[in-house]
């Protein structure tokens, strides 16, 4: 009743516009928030250029002249907050014009000699620094990055895998200099990830030499083509190749569908895809082939051929090793998307990580200053371990990268498992990172100007173009059984994919678990060296139990998929932390080693956090709880380094947003009369 009385008085005095007396006076008038710069407190411990040179590893004078590039130009829209100069796209413009300028934008790349190279020359100097150009590309704007994977790493990778001397001659400077503007016409409406289904048929006419090909019904129609909507002049069209009555399977040919003023060729009809929750940038559109004929020599022939008088020709008589080669160049989209996910996970975290050390909340006691974000333990524990996971993905897109660079025939079938599991984990990791991201930076994180919310719907198709992220992991669980039934069929050691643990005897957790067991490199491997091995055994236990009951192969994985999507999972988590530890390995002693070595000591221990270990009963109770209470400690341990980690990143101040630096004069009053 006191209390009740008590703000009964205090609403009659407000409404009487009397002073209430000063024993019930509680508040006291806070000073204004001022922002400080979190480089004038927070303190580095290491290089940040050297960790730098360590976690980009390659052309980072490459990636700067490419940021400095779109900095200086207009086209890139660049706009003053908080004192800063900020470049990002307008996402409020409509469809069309998203559309437009994008092409503008690489027009001015392709006028300032940024692609110089890239299909014309040959090695790994120009692979390498493709995969560097495109990350720094897609940080700007992922439709920007989208249309340029598409034209040069789609289109111009079939020309050079599928194709052979005179289409090498005959397309690849064009597209080099966008005189050709290329799409990939693989998906269609009605097939997508199953693309030996896809329902185009291509004829061939003897009598005039050329190849006939056709939309036979609407679930045909090519879906999805990035580029077809409005710019592009030609597609490889994916189609089945009929030869006299018998189908030879998925071949690849070259079709223009518009002429060099824009208009659509004879017999093609092409819609838009309409608006997308991201990606406007990118015209996707949809093609029909209404008998469209085109030259014999328009059949990329590396793999099969078909002779002047209709005869099919290929050194690939199996055709399932046939179809296999028909997809390579979904490598290339892989191990690019894979590793441009990871920048925008650097570029989200520095933005949440400079947003969280400069806003504060709540006092812990009347009269004190309130606190940093970054200084309470939850957002320690909810933005540090992804800080961990994004070094993780760093280390682990180097290795992937200098596979494919350094391919051989033999290593096709490694660099396609490692491209499929590295593309499923980093593009999920990044969208829960950027979720993450936003919900850290408050209400602040809706705004489209500070990206990280945009980004979501930005980035959001990565887990299903080049390949359906649930489907890529169970094919990895696959590949790995094909291995496993390998090996013991032929009474082997296991070799390649990381699986030689797999001859070592099997590793054994301790009953009682310190810190210093928890945090060592080797207790981690051996974690998940246990958990891949165990899940591997199991899911060949269960595939042949279920063959025991006489369900085919395909009907016993289609039961097995828990444990397949396991299996791939604890695949690749193994392969993420080896290549990291491996990283940390090769440093010598210095404070970057010491705190690299915490970072991948949380990473080790998130890893092990993952309930599968509680499921299948790798860890008790009681360690799987010193596991959590170890990572809050790293946490803490790590949270004087926050800064010097995400400033490592090296992403120029603007290609972040207002709300990582002065957020309080970027959303002042005098910024909207400016």
């Amino acid at each position: 009743m006191d209390r009740a009385f008590e703000r009964t008085k205090i609403l009659t005095d407000h409404l009487l516009q009397s002073s209430p007396s000063p024993v019930q006076t509680s508040l006291s008038s806070n000073a204004c928030f001022n922002y400080t710069l979190p480089e004038l407190s927070e303190k580095y411990a290491f290089d940040t250029k050297e960790m730098r040179r360590l976690i980009d590893g390659h052309h980072l004078e490459v990636r700067d002249r490419l940021f400095g590039m779109m900095s200086q130009s207009k086209l890139f829209n660049p706009r003053v907050r908080g004192g800063k100069v900020f470049v990002s796209p307008d996402y409020n413009q409509p469809m069309e014009q998203q559309r437009e300028i994008t092409l503008k934008r690489i027009d001015y790349l392709f006028d300032r000699g940024a692609f110089k190279g890239w299909l014309t020359e040959q090695g790994e100097e120009i692979e390498l620094r493709k995969f560097a150009s495109f990350e720094v590309f897609g940080t700007f704007d992922h439709s920007m990055g989208t249309m340029l994977a598409v034209h040069f790493f789609l289109w111009g990778g079939a020309l050079q895998v599928f194709g052979t001397k005179h289409h090498h001659d005959k397309w690849l400077r064009d597209t080099e200099t966008h005189v050709v503007k290329g799409c990939f016409a693989m998906s269609e409406l009605g097939h997508g990830s199953n693309v030996r289904g896809v329902e185009t048929v291509t004829t061939y006419d003897s009598n005039t030499q050329e190849f006939v090909i056709n939309t036979p019904c609407e679930s045909a129609q090519k879906f999805w083509i990035g580029g077809a909507a409005n710019h592009a002049t030609h597609a490889i069209v994916f189609s089945q190749l009929n030869i006299n009555g018998s189908n030879q399977g998925v071949h690849a040919f070259i079709a223009q569908i518009r002429d060099a003023d824009g208009y659509l060729c004879q017999n093609v009809r092409i819609a838009d895809c309409g608006h997308k929750i991201g990606l406007n940038g990118v015209d996707n559109g949809r093609i029909w082939f209404d008998n469209v004929r085109v030259p014999r020599e328009n059949l990329l022939n590396s793999v099969a051929d078909v002779s002047a008088d209709g005869k099919y020709l290929s050194s690939i008589n199996d055709p399932d090793q046939r179809f296999a080669a028909f997809l390579a160049p979904l490598t290339i989209g892989r191990v690019s998307i894979a590793t441009s996910t990871v920048y925008i996970s650097k570029a989200g975290l520095t933005i949440a990580i400079r947003y969280a050390l400069t806003r504060r909340a709540f006092s812990l006691k009347p009269n004190e200053p309130e606190v940093l974000l970054l200084d309470y333990p939850s957002y320690q524990r909810r933005l540090l371990p992804l800080l961990a996971k994004t070094y993780a993905m760093s280390f682990a897109s180097h290795y992937l990268k200098k596979l494919f660079v350094k391919r051989t025939p033999e290593s096709y079938k490694t660099i396609h498992i490692f491209s499929s599991a590295f593309k499923a984990t980093f593009t999920w990791n990044n969208l829960h990172i950027l979720q993450e991201c936003r919900e850290a930076c408050g209400g602040q994180g809706l705004r489209t100007e500070n990206h990280v919310g945009q980004w979501k719907a930005e980035f959001d198709v990565q887990s299903t173009f080049e390949g359906d992220n649930n489907i890529l992991m169970q094919q990895i669980s696959k590949a790995l059984l094909a291995e496993y039934v390998a090996a013991k069929k032929r009474k082997k050691a296991f070799k390649g994919l990381g699986l030689e643990h797999m001859n070592k005897p099997c590793p054994v957790i301790p009953s009682q678990l310190t810190s210093t067991a928890l945090r060592s490199s080797q207790f981690q491997m051996d974690a998940l060296c246990l958990r891949e091995r165990d899940l591997l055994n199991r899911f060949a236990a269960e595939i042949s139990h279920y063959q025991a009951k006489g369900l085919s192969k395909e009907h016993a994985f289609n039961m097995s998929y828990q444990i397949a999507e396991d299996l791939g999972r604890a695949f690749t988590d193994r392969s993420i932390f080896q290549a990291f530890a491996e990283a940390e390995a090769t440093l010598a002693a210095s404070s970057l080693k010491d705190v690299l070595g915490m970072v991948r000591s949380l990473y080790g221990l998130i890893c092990v956090e993952d309930a599968s270990f509680l499921r299948y009963g790798y860890l008790s109770v009681e360690n799987a709880a010193a596991v959590r209470s170890e990572i809050t400690k790293v946490c803490g341990e790590l949270r004087p380094h926050a800064l010097a980690l995400v400033s490592s990143f090296g992403i120029p101040d603007a290609f972040l947003s207002p709300i990582a630096f002065n957020w309080i004069d970027a959303n002042s009053w005098s910024s909207i009369q400016h």
